[in-house]
């Protein structure tokens, strides 16, 4: 799950670093109240939205007082911003925050985010932060340091040494750097984080280092541990069918095809996308409905595949271990006859009941297209979408 930044910035706070003062607004309206929290008068406008990327596509703006803050800030509510990581088709910007500035004199790099390859914590740092980072990784890459750290309660020294030394600290500053570099990752084990990103963390004039941005994503599967962060989800954020998805407790992606898919098991469902594009089509989405999933579920995904208007076929594909065929096949019947099904349908049914299974869709008089396996599914269904 990600946050906005303004939300990264408070549990930073919390956890004892150092940010700028800043307010977060929904409306115009609320400028004029809230603002007066503030003591300096140039401020940093900053739109709120779950990408990368803002500032080079005009979503960060320097104001120098209140006139030039409710103008900018009027021009970017409602404003689409297209950056590397939206996509063409951008987001809308509903939040802004707008924060002090400070005198910078140096920008650095921070994050730490979990490495599966090592099953570590790794540290990412860089002597040279800020919107050009990605440059950075890409032309100078001996400037990028990696540190990988175990389970442990707090980061050894030495580690934190070789996380810190591009930044070239007095001794004063490497005990604050030391002390941030701890609270993140306090934050990233006692919040079930996936990733923690300060970019860029800079030292100041008066010899100080402050958060001036921060970006937090969570592991979804561990919200239950956390009501606190599951609050902070911004609906606005989400793909309205991937929200509906969620509420079924389906595992939902929306991708750009034309064929819907309906798979049980992750990495099934992985095998079923790249089936679609290797026979030259696109899926539509990634859906996973689980192991387990009941008729009232799979009747669910069925109907969350057809909201997307793009889909112009289904390949359902089912291995039945934990999961019956026979349910699978009941769900799919119950809902393609509740929402009159226009689209063709090819369904590849395996494992436990599997001949109960296929005699349930046979009886239901619905037009589906059988298939023996899964190469057999996916040219049938981009043969029936042409």
């Amino acid at each position: 799950m990600n946050i906005h930044e303004y939300q990264a910035k408070e549990i930073l706070k919390k956890f004892g670093a150092k940010i700028p003062n800043g307010i977060v607004f929904f409306s115009s309206d609320e400028i004029d109240n809230k603002i007066k929290n503030l003591k300096v008068k140039k401020l940093i406008l900053k739109a709120q939205i779950h990408a990368g990327g803002r500032g080079k596509a005009g979503g960060i703006k320097t104001v120098n007082n209140i006139h030039e803050l409710k103008k900018e800030a009027k021009n970017l509510f409602g404003k689409k911003l297209v950056t590397p990581q939206t996509g063409a088709k951008g987001k809308n910007v509903k939040t802004l925050y707008v924060e002090e500035s400070c005198n910078v004199d140096k920008e650095f790099y921070l994050s730490c985010l979990i490495d599966r390859s090592s099953s570590k914590i790794a540290f990412i740092s860089s002597s040279e932060g800020g919107m050009d980072i990605e440059k950075v990784a890409r032309d100078t890459p001996e400037k990028i340091v990696t540190v990988k750290v175990g389970l442990v309660k707090s980061i050894n020294e030495n580690y934190i040494k070789k996380i810190t030394n591009s930044f070239n600290l007095s001794k004063k500053l490497e005990k604050k750097a030391s002390d941030l570099i701890q609270l993140i990752y306090k934050i990233m084990i006692e919040k079930d984080a996936s990733l923690i990103e300060i970019n860029p963390l800079v030292l100041t004039k008066d010899k100080d280092l402050v958060c001036l941005d921060a970006k937090i994503n969570f592991d979804d599967n561990a919200l239950y541990r956390h009501e606190d962060i599951l609050l902070l989800q911004d609906s606005n954020e989400i793909d309205p069918i991937e929200l509906e998805a969620g509420k079924h407790g389906l595992s939902y992606i929306k991708l750009d095809g034309k064929i819907g898919c309906m798979v049980n098991g992750a990495g099934l469902a992985m095998a079923t996308l790249d089936i679609i594009k290797l026979y030259g089509s696109e899926p539509a989405n990634f859906l996973d409905v689980g192991g387990g999933a009941s008729k009232e579920k799979v009747s669910a995904a069925f109907k969350i595949i057809l909201s997307d208007k793009n889909v112009k076929g289904i390949l359902i594909n089912i291995f039945g271990g934990i999961m019956r065929c026979d349910v699978l096949a009941k769900g799919v019947v119950e809902a393609a006859k509740e929402i009159n099904l226009s689209v063709p349908l090819v369904v590849r049914l395996a494992g436990t009941n599997v001949k109960l299974g296929k005699e349930i869709l046979e009886k239901s008089n619905l037009k589906i297209i059988s298939a023996n396996n899964l190469s057999d599914a996916a040219k049938k269904i981009i043969e029936a979408t042409k």
